[in-house]
């Protein structure tokens, strides 16, 4: 267990807790990715050659995430689109083409990529 921790960046809670690659503040329910230091030597190589994913309103997304569409999009070649609230499930990130950068397949559209912007995580 690592008792060194940064507090809270948004209201300054010293009592953050580690939850897989994120820490998290039980008091205002932020999460965000701890900067690198040196001292924690396993983090330094995963957090420079991985890029960070983020929703709509700053989320970090991950690979298996569940997230809800915010807007209503068209969809080419489909008389409707998808509408906002749609939920999506098992989310993959990827490095897409024209900032499309999550892999998904969509009840009733099937697969496709859809932008993170246009997210929020669920």
């Amino acid at each position: 267990m690592n008792e060194n921790l940064p507090p809270c960046p948004q209201c300054s809670c010293a009592y953050t807790y580690e939850m897989n690659a994120l820490v998290v503040c039980p008091e205002c329910g932020h999460e965000w990715v701890p900067a690198e230091s040196g001292a924690d030597g396993a983090g330094g190589g995963e957090s420079s050659g991985e890029r960070v994913v983020k929703d709509s309103v700053g989320n970090v997304l991950r690979d298996g995430d569940t997230v809800t569409v915010a807007k209503a999009l068209k969809v080419k070649g489909s008389p409707s689109g998808i509408k906002a609230g749609t939920k999506v499930r098992n989310i993959r990130i990827v490095d897409g083409v024209d900032g499309h950068d999550i892999d998904c397949r969509i009840d009733g559209f099937g697969a496709m990529q859809l932008k993170s912007s246009v997210v929020k995580k669920a």
